[in-house]
């Protein structure tokens, strides 16, 4: 999906705040353990987009959300794997 079909489809973009809504509860849920298994995570910003989804969810800028879903995600993804594999759980 390129931005123009996400900006098309209201489904997906609600889906996509509500995912991303759920990412930043995780963290705010792991609080200074996620820091601690992985410092180079922006936590404080993963943790902000849920207060910006929860609270300013007009002001949302779909680039925004776009931009986070396509560069900060995988990083991510990557990260806690990492982290789940070192402490065993993978």
């Amino acid at each position: 999906m390129d931005f123009h079909a996400y900006l098309a489809d209201r489904r997906t973009m609600d889906a996509t705040e509500r995912c991303l809504l759920r990412i930043s509860e995780a963290a705010i849920k792991l609080g200074d353990f996620a820091e601690e298994q992985m410092p180079d995570v922006d936590w404080r910003g993963i943790r902000g987009i849920g207060n910006a989804i929860r609270h300013a969810y007009d002001q949302l800028e779909p680039k925004a959300i776009w931009a986070i879903v396509t560069t900060k995600l995988e990083p991510l993804s990557v990260a806690t794997r990492e982290a789940l594999t070192r402490l065993g759980a993978e």
